[in-house]
């Protein structure tokens, strides 16, 4: 089946994308993913290039994938690094490679956008062929949904991948108490602590939504993003440009929670929302402090999320933090189809041996909650 090859989402019509992505998805909407080649966020330079892949019957796009080719391995959050480093060694081109994945978010949700489970398989078959017409090393899916899962079980030649997230479940708590009371002593005893630290800081905050923020206010955001990364004497993915495009073509979607001292704004968290979940994706501060960070990126989500009735808190990669303040495992699945044989084999064996450590940790993890035992 010919795959149609779009190299700029922003040409083909929001409506034509958007029919085929869940609408609790904000970073599979047109808005978003377009924002991020329009602002220059994605890009040659940035080794980001999109390559989305469209397949169409009778003239009607029926099926899509968020596609990337990739020079790099950054920004993926399913960590390849030690396959290219192999290959290298060996002579072996990993690099240009497809990427099927949201940039820059490690948040998992349909890949296979189609209009019926069909329509999916018969893309998903499709693209060996065509990372072999265009001489890729090899294709990845990461954060994959359970209807791309069990599609992809049944697909010879892929790889499954685990990882483990932490996410928050709201259980109907009433207020952020409640959520407390449902914790060990010594764990309650230890969040009080921390909140009232930043309190008595004089720290206090304030929500605001995408439309309420001014371009005085995400120029403060940016610079609190970006210096997330200087810190790290790294560059920032997301451009300046990017959160102006967002807040014009999705400001429902965004939440900023501004931590503010007297009325000046000294940290920030950016989240976006969708369907039952609320997903927190950017913090940043321009000044240090003590346990800021916790309060502004996990706290004051929790409590919005109980507030606004939001089931569950994705607050991104890494974990042991968020563990004890009551983020619990989540495995996550990413799926991988390598061309060259002597690599697919080496790569299936370190993935069943991976596979093993990962379920232990999450169980183990598990262990580790700060809930009152039943």
């Amino acid at each position: 089946m010919p795959l149609q090859r779009l190299d700029r989402l922003s040409t083909l019509a929001p409506e034509l994308w958007d029919a085929l992505v869940p609408s609790a998805q904000p970073f599979l909407r047109h808005a978003f993913l377009s924002a991020l080649e329009d602002s220059g966020s994605l890009g040659p330079r940035s080794g980001w290039s999109a390559e989305h892949l469209l397949h169409y019957e009778d003239g009607k796009l029926i099926a899509a994938v968020p596609g990337y080719r990739k020079w790099h391995s950054y920004g993926e959050y399913v960590f390849d690094h030690g396959w290219a480093e192999a290959c290298e060694r060996a002579g072996i081109e990993y690099y240009p490679k497809l990427l099927v994945a949201v940039p820059f978010s490690p948040v998992s949700g349909p890949r296979l956008l189609s209009a019926t489970p069909g329509a999916a398989v018969e893309l998903l078959q499709s693209l060996p062929g065509y990372i072999e017409i265009e001489e890729l090393s090899s294709i990845h899916i990461n954060f994959t949904d359970p209807m791309a899962d069990a599609l992809l079980a049944h697909e010879p030649g892929w790889m499954q991948r685990l990882g483990c997230q932490f996410h928050w479940q709201n259980r109907g708590y009433r207020d952020f108490q409640d959520f407390l009371d449902a914790l060990s002593s010594r764990k309650r005893k230890q969040m009080r602590k921390e909140r009232e630290q930043v309190a008595g800081q004089g720290i206090e905050f304030e929500w605001l939504e995408g439309h309420e923020l001014s371009e005085t206010q995400w120029d403060f955001v940016y610079a609190c993003y970006a210096n997330t990364y200087a810190v790290r004497r790294q560059s920032p993915y997301l451009t300046r440009e990017f959160f102006s495009l967002l807040a014009e073509r999705m400001p429902e979607a965004i939440r900023v929670v501004l931590a503010k001292q007297g009325s000046r704004p000294v940290a920030m968290a950016f989240s976006l929302v969708g369907g039952d979940s609320f997903y927190g994706r950017y913090w940043g501060c321009l000044a240090e402090f003590d346990r800021l960070h916790f309060e502004t990126c996990f706290y004051q989500g929790m409590e919005y999320a109980i507030d606004k009735g939001f089931q569950r808190f994705d607050a991104g990669a890494q974990g042991e933090h968020k563990l004890i303040r009551g983020f619990e495992p989540v495995i996550t699945h990413s799926w991988h189809y390598l061309a060259h044989p002597g690599l697919k084999s080496a790569v299936n064996d370190f993935l069943k041996q991976e596979r093993a450590g990962i379920l232990a940790y999450a169980e183990e993890a598990r262990a580790a909650l700060p809930y009152r035992q039943a």
